[in-house]
């Protein structure tokens, strides 16, 4: 089968980003015999893609098809909208001129890359299949983003409709998403939840790295609370972490550290907030090869989001990672990942925003090393029997096969 994959923030193991999943899911489909052509910007590929305006390669197998464009965690939302404006037109120009596919895969966000996929899609006259990675325009709303009643805010909902009516199937990342999906009236059968998904190869169980941690001058038997993931306004990890660690310090807790990775646009606050705080180490970002060096040296992993109900229906690559590694996971979304640690016990919950729940949550977890191990060995387990991506790489294949009529 030939595959059109259209995603704009397209990134390897070597991407600071976690955003993985095209790549994941590409790079085994080729190996399974399938042709992958993905359309994508310059802003998470190698430097050789970002000479030019238009470029192409092979990365992995992966026929690489690219629009010079820039973005970055640390854009204003004018920036940002300006630049997914920008792709939106190269890219649909590049998936217009990449041949004859079986099926045109757009994933999002933004959502205007459903654009360029069913450009393609129409002229080509093949089956579009849209992947929902956040309910948009509504998460854009709630996070003051867009004007409910403004001009874009309508134009994006029009959009959001339109692209479900054409989509043969729609792929949502998390009940919450498939939820919404349907309320605009795409029918049932059409609409497919495969999550995101843990790489078991690239996040396992194992003893910390003590060189590591040594680098960062964490004291030696110290519990390490670990965060690796964006640090910007939908995370809000500047309203959680620097109280949690100001309230250990407070209590003599200096034992308990926590280990930030990642970068955004709220990393300065961030790392005003913690100035003078001895328990706290920001790591600066990682590429993902190197999160694991993280996640198992950690005691336990924080999946953290801003108290926006839409982000409750988030599937964060954090918490999948987390899960494959082991580690207990402390969720602060009042969503389906709340669900998934307390029904698999496998981690625990605290409400958003409250520093304070998060330092008592972590002390009761560091004074209970037998439930810790527990913890993490459900954790893993729930990784492989559910979040693997090796299975889910193959049930979004039957969706694109289904869609082009060779299931």
């Amino acid at each position: 089968m030939r595959i059109l994959y259209i995603h704009q923030f397209f990134a390897t193991r070597e991407s600071s980003l976690g955003l993985i999943r095209s790549y994941e899911f590409a790079r085994r489909w080729i190996a399974e015999g399938h042709e992958v052509t993905v359309i994508t910007s310059s802003s998470r590929l190698p430097e050789e893609f970002d000479r030019k305006l238009f470029a192409e390669g092979v990365i992995d197998g992966i026929r690489v098809r690219s629009v010079r464009v820039r973005y970055s965690n640390y854009m204003g939302y004018a920036r940002r909208m300006w630049s997914f404006a920008l792709f939106t037109i190269g890219a649909t120009f590049l998936a217009a001129t990449s041949g004859k596919h079986d099926v045109v895969f757009a994933t999002s966000t933004p959502l205007t890359v459903g654009i360029p996929g069913w450009v393609a899609a129409a002229l080509t006259r093949t089956p579009f299949v849209f992947e929902v990675r956040d309910l948009w325009p509504e998460a854009a709303i709630q996070m003051g983003a867009l004007k409910r009643d403004g001009l874009i805010a309508r134009a994006a909902k029009l959009l959001e409709r339109f692209l479900y009516r054409k989509a043969k199937h729609v792929i949502a990342l998390s009940p919450g998403m498939a939820e919404g999906v349907l309320a605009e009236g795409v029918p049932a059968e059409r609409v497919h939840m495969i999550p995101n998904s843990a790489d078991l190869d690239l996040f396992y169980p194992a003893p910390k790295d003590h060189a590591f941690l040594t680098s960062l001058g964490v004291p030696e038997g110290a519990f390490v609370v670990g965060y690796a993931g964006a640090i910007g306004p939908s995370n809000a990890v500047e309203a959680q972490v620097p109280e949690a660690a100001r309230t250990l310090h407070e209590r003599g807790r200096d034992d308990i550290v926590f280990v930030i990775a990642g970068d955004g646009k709220c990393l300065p606050k961030l790392r005003e907030m913690v100035e003078g705080l001895p328990n706290v180490r920001l790591v600066g970002s990682l590429p993902k090869k190197d999160v694991p060096v993280l996640t198992r040296s950690a005691d336990v992993l924080m999946t953290l989001f801003a108290d926006v109900p839409i982000l409750a229906t988030n599937s964060p690559n954090k918490f999948f990672d987390g899960l494959a590694s082991g580690r207990p996971m402390i969720v602060n979304s009042n969503g389906w990942t709340k669900d998934l640690v307390e029904q698999n016990r496998c981690g625990v919950y605290v409400p958003a925003g409250d520093g304070v729940a998060l330092a008592d949550a972590i002390e009761r977890l560091a004074a209970d090393r037998d439930l810790l191990e527990e913890m993490g060995r459900n954790a893993r387990r729930l990784a492989e029997e559910r979040f693997s991506r090796d299975d889910l790489a193959d049930q979004a294949l039957a969706v694109l096969k289904d869609a082009a009529g060779l299931s």
